[in-house]
């Protein structure tokens, strides 16, 4: 006999999870089968993400696949996605960088009909989870940042977002564990101050951006007035934008 969602409630917040009711309706809505209800609240309980014992994840009001071992998007980087769409033109090319499941990119164009969507990530375990998500609305490249895009997009792209690994390595171990042990290093080490591949992705936009295309880079506060001058020195028109609410903080470069 399957837990009741009162024994799987009980088993969750046991185990430390603060929305232990919220959890378990939607593991119960997601179980195909007895035996795997079972299992799911025992990974749960074990402390793997949420979004890894459902495989997918709620974004931008879209449900987007992810796979174990793949970061898992965070509802403040819905703000990045908004303050893109606020500069979007018609049909423009989207990149996502640093893309993980693909989740902003997908985003995106779900917005935008008939935008050309490119999405690339150095991590293959992200790569493969973005083609499940990206599909036939875009592309997907693997490697280090600019690196694998077509040379064609260069001075085209009107909207290059890039959710880069903004954690300073000396503060990874301090992460939640569902961070620290279930996602990927590379997706969350941002080198010494946090802010390395924000400085490598700033430096080189401006060579792939069209005329008045923008750059969307999520940080944190702390980091904020360094990221905008980063962007700045990189001959970026650059500006912060904030959602209290979201405890989110995007950096936006425009080429002038």
């Amino acid at each position: 006999m399957p837990p009741s969602f009162d024994q799987v409630v009980s088993t969750l917040r046991s185990a430390g999870c603060v929305f232990a009711e919220d959890e378990a309706a939607l593991i119960l809505s997601t179980a195909r089968t007895p035996a795997e209800l079972t299992a799911m609240v025992d990974r749960r309980a074990d402390g793997l993400p949420l979004e890894h014992v459902l495989g997918w994840a709620e974004f931008s009001g879209l449900r987007i696949a992810v796979d174990p071992g793949v970061f898992v998007p965070r509802r403040r980087t819905e703000f990045l996605v908004r303050q893109a769409l606020a500069l979007s033109r018609p049909t423009p090319v989207v990149v996502d960088l640093c893309c993980g499941s693909g989740a902003v990119g997908v985003a995106l164009t779900a917005a935008l009909p008939g935008a050309e969507l490119h999405a690339a990530d150095i991590d293959p375990a992200a790569v493969r989870c973005a083609v499940r998500n990206v599909g036939g609305v875009g592309t997907v490249h693997e490697g280090d940042l600019f690196g694998p895009l077509p040379p064609v997009l260069r001075g085209r792209v009107g909207l290059l977002a890039a959710n880069v690994p903004y954690v300073p390595t000396d503060e990874v171990g301090l992460l939640p564990p569902e961070a620290r042990v279930h996602e990927p290093l590379v997706a969350l080490d941002g080198g010494g101050d946090g802010l390395d591949i924000l400085r490598r992705v700033g430096a080189e936009a401006p060579d792939w951006l069209a005329p008045g295309g923008s750059l969307l880079v999520e940080t944190s506060e702390r980091q904020a007035d360094r990221a905008v001058e980063a962007f700045t020195n990189a001959g970026l028109t650059a500006r912060l934008a904030v959602s209290e609410d979201l405890h989110a903080h995007v950096v936006i470069g425009t080429r002038r």
